[in-house]
């Protein structure tokens, strides 16, 4: 057995069956902790807010940046008009629009600097976040918070997660149910939103 061999084998020790399974364990018991603590009563506000909008932006960085881009893909098959910042396609922001924006320390420069220009041209701002005195949440039309650690949590205080995972993956799941309760309660057929599903992949 040559060395990498060994190398391999010590790293499958590792990461054995039941280092997985706790894994995972861990993870859904953080989520579902997060579930617990949310705000419902702000998410369905948040979900009216949506729905009245002329247009719905979603902003984010990183990986809570790509869980709204799954977000915006479900508001448009809800029938809104959605966009993703600095998509080349996204138009200006206005009055009667809502800009989604998710940082979980509240303090990503872009934005933040996307939140003051969607309040600056009268558009609503939906922060998620997991520190409502930030400064994000300071320039929100509703403030979600989302009990989660950012990506700073080294301590790992909020979640033994690996930084701001535990946000990433609340952004994503809440973002979810928040459609799916839009959905429910518009009465709107699976058929009928599959007719807004992308037809050139």
């Amino acid at each position: 057995m040559t060395g990498t061999d060994t190398a391999d084998q010590n790293i499958g020790d590792r990461l054995n069956p039941p280092h997985f399974s706790y894994a995972t364990l861990a993870i859904s018991g953080e989520v579902d902790r997060v579930r617990r603590d949310v705000q419902p009563a702000a998410w369905a506000r948040a979900g009216a807010m949506l729905l009245n909008a002329t247009a719905v932006f979603t902003v984010g960085g990183g990986r809570s940046g790509l869980a709204l881009q799954m977000a915006a893909m479900r508001f448009m098959h809800l029938g809104l008009s959605a966009h993703v910042v600095g998509e080349t396609t996204a138009p200006a922001i206005g009055a009667g629009d809502v800009l989604v924006a998710a940082s979980g320390s509240g303090t990503t420069s872009r934005v933040v600097r996307a939140a003051e220009t969607a309040r600056a041209q009268g558009a609503n701002v939906i922060a998620l976040t997991t520190a409502p005195d930030s400064p994000l949440a300071a320039l929100a039309t509703e403030v979600l918070v989302i009990p989660a650690a950012d990506k700073q949590d080294f301590e790992g205080k909020a979640s033994e997660q690996y930084a701001g995972s535990l946000f990433e993956q609340s952004v994503l799941l809440l973002s979810d149910a928040l459609f799916h309760a839009l959905w429910r309660s518009s009465g709107v057929q699976a058929r009928d939103l599959w007719r807004l599903h992308a037809n050139l992949e």
